[in-house]
């Protein structure tokens, strides 16, 4: 309990310090803000597009492809709220700053990983949460079930996401290179903004349990629909426990061949 007290303590006060220095330049920050919006709109503008000449998709209706939609933005604005210091670690690593990470008493990981939310994600967060509970209410009766499975599934999509920046992390560790292996991650979850259903198999099964960007994106929205089989279900929660232990041994690796900036 200390332990948990002391890191939320400290992500507190990083948290509070990356808000002031967002927050500083206002322009640039509401172009952001606006640029996110107009992306998020732009696409579900082609959404809106692609079902104009069809009733369904991949056995997919046009709510049920919104609300896939929705829970992509969702769980990909959460990841980049909590760890936006991703984006920035490889500076610390060529700089040195890295080095005085390392001799402090607390988890170099959790500074890395964790090191202060971004304002302008919260600010996303709030039009995503509220389409997705209007899309979901949209869907009529809903069991108890369903929507706690949809919950614990948008945790497991959160883990995944999680192990997924510490790779990154890792790599940056042992090669300084971060900047592309961050973009690559961006653009395969970008192809889970529709279900992955819609994809060929050997590509389906690849995206879905080998880069398990299916499992993070797209069955918490099956399991809502009831279209999750209870073993799919399991197999979700090992692979996303799974996934994160074995990026956090990669990220141990990586420690063991860094090399600091003054050596």
């Amino acid at each position: 309990m200390r332990t948990l007290f002391k890191y939320s303590s400290l992500w507190w006060l990083l948290t509070v310090n990356s808000f002031q220095i967002v927050l500083t330049s206002r322009t640039s920050a509401t172009l952001f803000v606006i640029a996110k919006l107009l992306r998020f709109v732009f696409f579900a503008v082609f959404l809106f597009a692609l079902f104009a000449g069809t009733q369904v998709i991949a056995n997919y209706s046009l709510l049920q492809a919104v609300i896939f939609y929705l829970t992509f933005n969702l769980i990909d604005t959460a990841t980049q709220l909590f760890f936006r210091e991703v984006y920035r670690f490889r500076q610390q690593v060529v700089s040195g700053d890295f080095d005085l990470v390392l001799v402090k008493p607390s988890s170099p990981l959790f500074r890395a990983l964790a090191g202060g939310a971004d304002p302008l994600d919260l600010i996303m967060l709030i039009p995503y949460v509220s389409s997705l509970v209007y899309a979901v209410s949209r869907l009529g009766s809903l069991h108890i079930t369903t929507v706690g499975l949809y919950i614990l599934l948008l945790m497991n999509g959160f883990f995944i996401a999680t192990g997924f920046h510490i790779l990154v992390l890792a790599l940056a560790v042992a090669t300084t290179e971060i900047d592309h292996a961050i973009m690559i991650y961006r653009d395969i979850t970008s192809m889970a903004r529709l279900p992955v259903d819609i994809y060929r198999e050997p590509l389906r099964s690849f995206i879905t349990f080998v880069v398990p960007v299916g499992v993070m994106m797209t069955f918490p929205a099956k399991a809502l629909f009831g279209l999750l089989t209870p073993t799919a279900v399991i197999v979700s929660f090992l692979i996303g426990i799974a996934f994160l232990l074995v990026s956090v041994r990669v990220w141990g690796a990586s420690l063991t061949r860094y090399a600091s900036a003054s050596s």
